[in-house]
């Protein structure tokens, strides 16, 4: 494949493995797998590490080119045996009494009032922090929520935004719940293409995932700007960029369009794409990690709807009147 980035699962097909094809472990690191003396620290920046690659879609081989580290120093950092110097860097946190990100000089650490947010935010749960988060979008000019600002119930966006994984239905139901409404359809892809004048791969393997991030903020606001109704069908990997995603959540009502692993995989294959059959397990495997590492982000979309339950049909019926209840239209 020629993007060593592969955030756009949807629009590039097949994932190779996130593991990688061979080995690279050293034989002494490998021995070490199964102790029980790894530091819980290097263990969970090693969790951490392998969540966040899920996330966006990329495989250890272009996480290593992209940080410019050998793939075996990212493998031993995964499993748990990274540089032990960033052990030092937390035992001097814990004697000045900070955390490691005050330390190195992470950005909402460096002015007492970012500090003093911090602290008022440290221990809240999900819920305190989405109606800070909505409360502060508000306060910005930003845009908060969709449907609920500063506790006043409003009507919501009749933009209707479909997030999920590519063979979710976003394409196909999209189109149809479009025509049904009397809306455009916009598949942002389409539209991140235009604005690059080449395809999602190329953006990504000639300009790489910044540029491509940026040509999708353009997309996005463009489609926003022009179209007070509308049904937009987003690339999966939206919901890694948390800026664009803030944008999206405020400004459209949403739709997490769910389904299991294997229902993803068969539509892309009935797409025409047969190329995941040359590593069926990998890229299974691998899809299911992103889904793991993207669900707690498509889950703040307002409402969900399970495509792998009913045929179309009935899927596509159910849509209609989840949106069309939303939106306070006649069903």
């Amino acid at each position: 494949m020629s993007s060593t980035i592969l955030q756009n699962y949807e629009d590039l097909g097949p994932i190779p493995a996130v593991g990688g094809a061979s080995p690279v472990l050293t034989s002494n690191a490998a021995d070490e797998l199964g102790r029980d003396d790894k530091h819980p620290f290097l263990v969970a920046l090693g969790e951490r590490t392998r969540a966040l690659r899920a996330r966006r879609g990329m495989t250890r081989k272009a996480l290593a080119m992209a940080a410019d580290v050998s793939e075996r120093h990212l493998a031993n950092l995964e499993y748990g045996l990274g540089n032990a110097s960033i052990l030092v860097l937390l035992q001097v946190s814990q004697a000045l009494h900070c955390s490691l990100a005050e330390l190195i000089g992470d950005v909402s650490t460096v002015t007492p009032e970012w500090l003093m947010l911090r602290e008022l935010l440290e221990g809240r749960d999900e819920a305190a922090l989405h109606r800070v988060r909505v409360a502060v979008g508000e306060l910005l000019g930003t845009g908060g929520a969709n449907a609920q600002a500063g506790g006043l119930a409003r009507k919501r966006s009749e933009r209707v935004a479909l997030i999920g994984l590519r063979g979710a239905g976003k394409s196909t139901l999209g189109a149809m719940l479009a025509e049904d409404l009397g809306y455009p359809f916009v598949e942002l892809s389409r539209e991140v293409e235009k604005f690059a004048g080449c395809s999602i791969s190329e953006i990504q393997a000639l300009y790489g995932q910044n540029a491509y991030r940026r040509y999708e903020r353009r997309a996005l606001e463009e489609a926003i700007q022009i179209y007070p109704e509308a049904v937009i069908a987003t690339p999966g990997g939206i919901v890694s960029d948390p800026a664009n995603f803030n944008v999206l959540l405020a400004h459209c009502t949403t739709v997490w369009l769910k389904a299991e692993p294997e229902d993803h995989m068969k539509r892309v294959l009935a797409q025409g794409d047969t190329r995941p059959m040359a590593a069926s397990r990998e890229a299974m495997e691998d899809l299911k990690s992103i889904l793991a590492g993207r669900t707690a982000f498509y889950s703040k979309a307002e409402f969900t709807l399970n495509t792998s339950q009913e045929p179309l049909a009935s899927t596509f019926l159910a849509l209609r009147v989840l949106v069309r209840k939303a939106l306070e239209l006649s069903v």
